[in-house]
């Protein structure tokens, strides 16, 4: 490019200077863009599992910024007052790059995270994970500072790499999509807890997206698909709890609703016994 230009610059004077250096910025954010949108074809067009699509989408992240460097040491490079001036500037400047080292830590460090979430893959884009009852959702994007989850409120979370790398990650999908599904109901402390639970069986298997995750010898030994148990009897009412298996852990809030719907319908059109409040009275 320095030899292209080399006729059409003046490099020894300021406004020469300045034009080869607008031009080189503007050649190089055009290329950045080319390749990005080249990326982006290329993932609209193949289908590439969510590993394979975490990793392009990283390297689309990256090209700005390497391409960036490159325009930067090529100009120093190829300007004549820059280039004799360069090992000054940069032997002289101990004190400046030691600052400015301190202050890119946290970017440094958000790079390098998100080059390990790429490489050892915790999680990937389309992955529903969740860091704690306020973050969670479905990854949308690694960039090479932050990480961004989509929420179910659709709600973009822009956490840190550095942050989430060293977060414990709860990831939904990361080997499959079936999650089992914990339901929780109460009834009365004298309620007929066979019929409550042939009740919720019978909603549960009939809701979409619940499946049937048995082994062949569960089936032939007749086990439930549903399996719905006792887990404490108190005071004034019976825990019980459903195992239910989906096949969409995006929709597990959704089932869960419905499940309480239908099955509190038949509790109280089947006479099933519904909690009551006890209340204590102390004498004085």
């Amino acid at each position: 490019m320095g030899k292209i230009f080399k006729y059409q610059f003046d490099l020894d004077s300021f406004w020469g200077i300045l034009g080869y250096i607008l031009t080189v910025v503007l050649v190089s954010w055009l290329i950045s863009r080319v390749i990005r949108y080249i990326i982006l074809l290329f993932i609209k067009n193949r289908k590439t599992d969510r590993y394979g699509k975490t990793s392009i989408l990283f390297f689309r992240n990256s090209v700005k910024f390497f391409i960036g460097i490159f325009a930067l040491i090529y100009i120093v490079l190829t300007i004549p007052t820059l280039r004799s001036k360069a090992t000054l500037i940069f032997s002289g400047a101990g004190i400046i790059a030691a600052i400015i080292g301190f202050a890119a830590q946290a970017a440094l460090s958000n790079l390098i995270a998100g080059a390990f979430i790429v490489l050892f893959k915790p999680f990937r884009v389309g992955d529903y994970i969740k860091l704690d009852d306020t973050r969670m959702g479905i990854v949308e994007d690694i960039t090479l500072r932050h990480t961004v989850i989509n929420n179910f409120e659709n709600k973009r979370l822009i956490i840190p790499n550095s942050v989430i790398s060293t977060d414990s990650v709860l990831n939904h999908t990361i080997e499959d999509s079936y999650i089992l599904s914990f339901n929780n109901f109460k009834i009365g402390i004298e309620a007929d807890i066979d019929l409550a639970r042939k009740i919720i069986q019978e909603e549960a298997i009939k809701l979409p997206n619940v499946i049937d995750n048995r082994t062949t010898e569960q089936v032939i030994e007749n086990k439930d698909q549903v399996d719905v148990r006792v887990i404490d009897v108190h005071p004034d009412h019976i825990h019980m709890r459903a195992y239910v298996w989906l096949n969409e852990p995006f929709l597990e809030f959704k089932t869960k609703c419905s499940l309480k719907e239908v099955v509190h319908k038949r509790f109280v059109k089947e006479g099933v016994d519904l909690p009551i409040p006890v209340n204590k009275i102390f004498k004085v």
